[in-house]
């Protein structure tokens, strides 16, 4: 801005004067002299004119170029740094596992099976890396609780697709396997009460037997009817042997860790990681689920008669292979009937729950398994 005024007839006596007539220049035009930022240039000159009768007139004149103080924002704080502090840190006392809590450890989906290469040699379609893995958190957590979601048995020659020969005669293989793993599973706990739930394929063999044997359905070894049926999974399994208890009816058997959460296989499918949402929508409680073999974690809170109430809906994925050999919707198979590599949208990992007994209160823990590597507490295990 440039602002110019004549100020008085004559010389300046001073410097002092000069500057007074600045502020007076400034305060005729209606400038507050604390809107003035920085100043550019001051100029002072003189102007010669003749008045009405002739006479030769001198005019100082002034010129001031300057911008407006709050072209660059305002010059004071506008809000005060805090003033500086200096703690010392202190780290709380840790209590490694604080008395009346107990831990429970959540296995989902593993789907034991096989099918045989171009080689006659079995191939898994459970993950034997995933599950070193799943052993050794649960020896390291020393868990009172161990429960597996269900599909642990994969089951293909009884299911309702199509089977290809590669996957023939391989049930007793799947048999064999789970039950080492069983003897595995009960020396990594050698304390825990060990759950296993039926899932939808677990149940596929009572239901091969009912529709293609049905007067085989239920038998029993002789003089024996507090026993499992022969052809049942907790039989074949040895579970009896191990300390396992095994809990049939799939989808409605349920196991509740405390009386806040329990665990089932599920029946519900969702796409894009929405299964757990539709778990929130119908419970009241949380609910650890399988059978999607994803991870999901959703949590809802609502008002509750006591106030506020949070539940969550979890699904820890699955210890099954992801890379196709698991027969499913997605899958293919080559002009063999041996399974083709693909990626299917699921998740390896497993959970631990840290729990009161009773209606007390939980903490839900996810432990992802990423290429045959999981991370949990500080420690790698692979």
């Amino acid at each position: 801005m440039a602002l110019s005024e004549e100020l008085i007839t004559g010389p300046p006596a001073n410097r002092k004067e000069v500057l007074g007539k600045i502020a007076d220049l400034l305060e005729r035009q209606g400038i507050n002299v604390e809107e003035v930022g920085q100043i550019g240039r001051v100029s002072i000159y003189q102007s010669l004119t003749k008045n009405d009768e002739g006479e030769a007139e001198i005019h100082d004149l002034m010129g001031i170029q300057f911008s407006p103080a709050w072209e660059t924002g305002p010059q004071w704080p506008v809000i005060n740094p805090g003033k500086p502090v200096n703690i010392k840190m202190v780290l709380p006392k840790a209590i490694t596992k604080p008395e009346g809590y107990e831990t429970a450890v959540i296995l989902p989906d593993i789907q034991f099976g096989y099918y045989r290469d171009s080689n006659g040699d079995l191939v898994s379609t459970h993950d034997e890396t995933a599950l070193t893995i799943a052993l050794n958190i649960v020896a390291t957590s020393n868990p009172q609780l161990v429960v597996l979601v269900g599909d642990n048995m994969d089951f293909p020659e009884f299911g309702k697709y199509r089977l290809s020969p590669a996957f023939a005669l391989t049930t007793q293989a799947s048999i064999d396997r789970a039950t080492r793993f069983s003897a595995e599973l009960r020396a990594s706990a050698p304390n825990a009460d060990i759950v296993w739930l039926a899932g939808n394929h677990e149940e596929r063999l009572p239901n091969y037997v009912l529709d293609n044997a049905k007067a085989a359905f239920g038998l029993r070894r002789g003089n024996t009817p507090d026993n499992w049926p022969v052809l049942s999974v907790p039989h074949l399994c040895r579970f009896d042997e191990y300390g396992i208890r095994y809990l049939a009816g799939y989808p409605a058997s349920s196991y509740w860790i405390n009386e806040r959460i329990r665990v089932i296989h599920g029946d519900k499918v969702a796409s894009g990681g929405s299964t757990a949402h539709k778990y929130l929508a119908t419970s009241k409680t949380s609910v650890v689920f399988g059978h999607i073999h994803r991870r999901e974690w959703a949590e809802r809170s609502r008002e509750d008669f006591d106030g506020p109430k949070t539940i969550l809906a979890a699904s820890p994925g699955t210890l099954a292979k992801t890379d196709g050999a698991v027969p499913s919707t997605k899958g293919g198979i080559d002009l063999d009937g041996r399974p083709l590599p693909i990626v299917e949208d699921w998740q390896q990992g497993l959970a631990v729950v840290t729990y009161q007994p009773g209606d007390g209160e939980f903490w839900y823990e996810q432990i992802p398994i990423h290429s045959g590597r999981a991370w949990w507490r500080g420690k790698l295990y692979v």
